[in-house]
Parts: C-alpha cells; sequence; structure tokens
C-alpha cells in the first residue's frame, strides 16, 4: 500500500520539478525586475493608470524578457557548463530539454508581444521584438567576442522603461528617452561591477565583459567612475522636462552621489570588495530613484 502511495506521488513530484525548472528557465527575478521598470515607465506616463493596466504591462514584459533570457541560454548552453554560477541551469542539467526551452520560449515571446500589441499598441509590441532580438541574438553571441557586447547590451536592458512609456501614451518621446538614457549609462557601472566579481567564472567561459583597453585594474575603475558621475545631472532631466518634482530630483542626486563615492572607493583600492560594494550598490540606486520619480508623479 505504502509502495503504491509513493508511485502515485512520483507524477505530482515530476511535474513540480518541471515547473521549477520552467521557473528558473525564465530567470524569473530578472525578468520581474525588468518588467518592473516598463510598469515605472508606464505609470510615469499614465499616472492615472488602473492597475489592471499596469498588471498588463508587467506580465507583457516579464513574458517578453523571459523569452529573451530562454535565448541566451540556449546558445550558451555549453558555456554555462563550465561556469560555477550557471552549472545548475536547467539546460546544462539536462532537466529542461533544448526542444522544450525552445517551444516556452516561442510560447511565452509570442504571449507577450500579443498582450503588448493588443492591450496598448503595435509600437510597443515592435519596440519590444526588437529589445528581444537586440539581446537574444546580437548581445548574447557578442560576449565571447568583444567588450563591446556591454555596449549592446545597454540597449535592450535600457528599453524597459521606454516601452513603458510608450505603452502609456503611444508616442516615443524626449521623456521615452530620458528613461532610457539614465537607465543605459547605469548600466555600465552595474555590469562592469558584475564583471569584476565574477571574472574569474566569465573567463572559464570565454565572455569579455571587461572594457578592452582594461581588466581589474585602474582603468576599468577610471570608467565605472565617469558613467557613475554622467547619472547624477541624468537623473535631473525628469524634473527640467516637467515628468517628475523636486523631491524625486533630490532623492536622485543623493543616491547617486552615493553611488559614486562607492567608485573612489573602487579607484583607490581595485579590490574584488570595492566592486562587489558597486555591484550591490547598484542593485539598490536604479529602483530606490524609480519609484521616487513614480512617487513625485502620482503627488504632482
Amino acid at each position: 500500500m505504502l509502495i503504491e502511495e509513493k508511485k502515485a506521488l512520483l507524477p505530482t513530484i515530476g511535474m513540480g520539478l518541471k515547473a521549477s525548472a520552467y521557473f528558473k528557465l525564465l530567470k524569473f527575478r530578472l525578468s520581474f525586475t525588468v518588467a518592473f521598470s516598463s510598469a515605472i515607465g508606464f505609470i510615469l506616463g499614465r499616472p492615472v493608470a488602473s492597475y489592471w493596466e499596469i498588471a498588463l504591462v508587467l506580465i507583457g514584459g516579464l513574458l517578453v524578457t523571459g523569452s529573451a533570457n530562454i535565448i541566451n541560454q540556449i546558445i550558451e548552453k555549453e558555456y554555462d557548463k563550465l561556469m560555477k554560477r550557471t552549472a545548475k541551469r536547467p539546460l546544462p542539467t539536462g532537466t529542461v530539454s533544448v526542444a522544450e526551452a525552445v517551444g516556452v520560449c516561442i510560447v511565452t515571446g509570442l504571449a507577450g508581444l500579443f498582450i503588448l500589441g493588443y492591450t496598448f499598441n503595435m509600437l510597443t509590441a515592435a519596440l519590444s521584438l526588437l529589445s528581444l532580438i537586440l539581446y537574444g541574438f546580437v548581445y548574447t553571441p557578442l560576449k565571447r567576442i568583444s567588450p563591446i557586447c556591454v555596449f549592446v547590451g545597454a540597449i535592450p536592458g535600457a528599453m524597459p522603461p521606454l516601452i513603458g512609456w510608450v505603452a502609456a501614451t503611444g508616442v516615443l518621446s524626449v521623456e521615452a528617452w530620458i528613461l532610457f538614457g539614465i537607465q543605459f549609462i547605469w548600466q555600465f557601472p552595474h555590469f562592469w561591477a558584475i564583471a569584476w566579481v565574477l571574472d574569474d567564472d566569465y573567463k572559464k567561459a570565454g565572455f569579455k565583459m571587461l572594457p578592452m583597453a582594461g581588466g581589474k585594474n585602474l582603468k576599468t575603475a577610471f570608467q565605472i567612475m565617469i558613467y557613475t558621475l554622467v547619472l547624477i545631472p541624468l537623473s535631473l532631466l525628469p524634473l527640467q522636462f516637467g515628468m517628475t518634482g523636486t523631491t524625486s530630483a533630490l532623492i536622485a542626486v543623493v543616491c547617486g552621489v552615493l553611488f559614486l563615492a562607492q567608485t573612489f572607493y573602487l579607484m583607490r583600492t581595485c579590490s574584488k570588495k570595492a566592486a562587489m560594494n558597486i555591484m550591490f550598490g547598484s542593485f539598490l540606486y536604479l529602483p530606490i530613484v524609480q519609484i521616487a520619480f513614480v512617487l513625485d508623479k502620482v503627488n504632482l
């Protein structure tokens, strides 16, 4: 009797493991973070948006981003096996087959594009498709070819708030480009700090993420500092163009200065610890500033 009960449980356990593998395949937390930026852009473009509209932007963005992440993992399947950080992903371990991954990728991608195009406008869907193509088919293979991959990857990485604004307004306006610009510049200190911390792992797979002229040295630290410095005046543009108020501008400047201070420590020490501080600082900077923009906007 006990054996029969265990056998009956096996399909349920199998389905649970498979669902968990698909969840990991989508890189759900990363995809949600990206979709969150889309929702930020949407709310800034349409402050009186309903919860249902915001939810659809989130779901559409999450599905398209998840699809792009799956393309990335399919292409890098063999390289992921070489790195400690990625060796236990569903494709390297065989938990999910390539055929399954392709199927999930197509379904999630088409579903996300349909939601964004049908619910909002076709320009939103077109920009989302462009972002998916750039990330999956341009940025991903470039990672083993040239450090310019970080510049290319920063384009789809910066598109979510722009896409959110377009979903809300139907227009690719200067405000959309401002949101794009802030997130675009933010990605350089963010990605280079990650690349510094994970450099040994990346080298195992042949990924070239740190700047061409530098490595884990002062040249790279200086570039990180310059891009972080540019964030401060850039984050004031929403106030200048009437998108937000003075409160969020002040918060953005304070966050920018604190973020910048971390780069001086990296320039002084060129240490992994300093790079890790910048990495965690970047994780905090963007959501704090973006949430400040939204709260300021809805209270204007």
